[in-house]
């Protein structure tokens, strides 16, 4: 197992960066501790393609942050993700509070923001109906939207594949060693050298620096709680809602999701334990308090699930992108907390750029940039679910009937590139598992789907790798 490159994290910084070094003529393996992809902060964090104006000017997180967000479209297009341009809002509630969205104004000019505009209260509501009477204005961000983390993070990595990236899961790396030509990381499957190392490793990626004897990155984990409530709540927010934000981040927000649901938080609190992603009576409190202040008529009534994630804030306040000082082959890109998701495509050319100073780097003749279009059997018209059927009776059965998820998609989440290897794994692929009753119905036949396809027992599938078995054995 010897690359020239080896990518360690598998979220969507790392996922976008192993797919772009694909289309070079060098040998390339993305490293990823868990079970499957995106299973860290992508996972687990608001989805908003942000507009720019919150980074302060001359950094890393305004520069990229624009050039992301321009380039997020094209990106979800040629790998067809779902993507929605719906804008957003800071809310503010006082004159004191419009002063600071003035400010972000000021800002986001600065920073090359598009699209950007402060509007009054009759303009608020006209756009934001449901928004609450003690607001007294905003700044409008049009360029903003709203994208899937995991799925692009999963369209990602099977285009790179597809290109000749080698995905390792279950690999964490537990030491690296430097010779001659590059490094040896000790793994939990075997030894694995590489020329170069990029450090893509999330919450982790200051530890991965240590083995280095690079001690300068600097993280404090910073936990998020969300409620997501059903699709039935309607449009009760158009844009992502923000209320003006403070120093431990942008606040509780009210947005839509690609998907049609709500989504509420997060939180925002300095933990220790980087794995902690425990909701809690407090933190959900919190949520539903401070969402009420931009929309009075949400109700956790209509809420299907809560869960929490882990950023990695650091505490320069900015991305941390470039190579070690303790070890020349050794790219650090850390400390990648919103906005990351929304910079993650210019952060995978701001490596190549970087990485093509050392390796001059050469396109294949051969490379594709597109990833086929899965089925969405939910979307189609019932002459195309016919046609379908025609061609496979696997997409007659539904499987799950909140989101009318077929077995006929399971199988090809299953089957794709890097595909799935658990009950999450193929959640997060086809939304199976997502809806009202989260998997109450369709989760022992996504199991059954699993161990068929995957030729093992059912007691072998877990829901998220490790040690979460569903079934552990047979009763009489």
């Amino acid at each position: 197992m010897t690359y020239d490159v080896a990518v360690v994290g598998a979220g969507v910084v790392g996922g976008l960066i192993a797919r772009e070094l694909s289309r070079f003529q060098i040998k390339v393996a993305l490293l990823e501790k868990c079970n499957d992809v995106a299973m860290g902060t992508t996972k687990a964090n608001s989805a908003i393609v942000h507009g720019g104006f919150d980074a302060q000017n001359g950094t890393l997180k305004a520069k990229l942050n624009v050039q992301g967000t321009l380039m997020m479209p094209e990106v979800c297009e040629k790998l067809s993700v779902p993507f929605k341009k719906n804008g957003s809002v800071v809310v503010a509630f006082s004159e004191k509070e419009m002063d600071h969205v003035k400010e972000l104004y000021e800002r986001g000019i600065k920073n090359g923001v598009p699209e950007l505009s402060v509007i009054d209260q009759a303009e608020l509501r006209r756009i934001e109906p449901n928004i609450s009477d003690k607001a007294v204005g905003a700044l409008l961000s049009e360029s903003a939207g709203i994208v899937c983390p995991y799925e692009l993070t999963i369209a990602a990595v099977e285009n790179a594949v597809t290109n000749g990236v080698e995905f390792i899961r279950n690999c964490e790396v537990k030491a690296i060693n430097e010779n001659n030509d590059g490094y040896v990381l000790d793994t939990t499957v075997g030894e694995i050298s590489a020329k170069y190392i990029i450090n893509a490793a999330g919450n982790f990626s200051d530890e991965l620096a240590k083995m280095v004897g690079d001690d300068s990155i600097e993280l404090v984990p910073r936990k998020g709680e969300y409620y997501v409530l059903d699709k039935s709540v309607g449009n009760l927010a158009i844009h992502t809602i923000f209320q003006c934000p403070n120093e431990m981040g942008k606040g509780i927000l009210v947005t839509p999701t690609v998907d049609g649901n709500l989504l509420i938080g997060p939180t925002a609190l300095n933990i220790e334990d980087k794995e902690d992603i425990t909701t809690t009576p407090e933190g959900l409190k919190e949520i539903v308090e401070k969402a009420l202040k931009s929309v009075p008529i949400v109700s956790t009534r209509n809420a299907i699930t809560s869960f929490a994630g882990v950023r990695a804030h650091p505490v320069n306040d900015d991305f941390i992108i470039g190579w070690c000082d303790k070890s020349a082959n050794f790219l650090n890109v850390a400390g990648v907390e919103s906005p990351g998701l929304s910079s993650a495509p210019a952060i995978a050319l701001y490596v190549r750029e970087i990485l093509n100073e050392k390796l001059e780097l050469k396109e294949k003749t051969e490379y594709t940039d597109v990833r086929e279009e899965p089925v969405r059997f939910r979307h189609m018209s019932d002459e195309e679910r016919a046609e379908l059927i025609k061609k496979n009776p696997a997409y007659g059965r539904i499987v799950c009937r909140c989101e009318t998820i077929t077995e006929g998609e399971i199988i090809d989440a299953i089957k794709a590139p890097a595909g799935a290897r658990d009950v999450d794994g193929v959640k997060r692929r086809t939304r199976a598992g997502m809806g009202r009753c989260q998997g109450g119905f369709c989760g022992s036949k996504v199991v059954e789907i699993l161990a068929n396809e995957l030729g093992v027992p059912m007691s072998d599938i877990t829901k998220f790798g490790g040690d979460s078995k569903i079934i552990y054995e047979r009763t009489k």
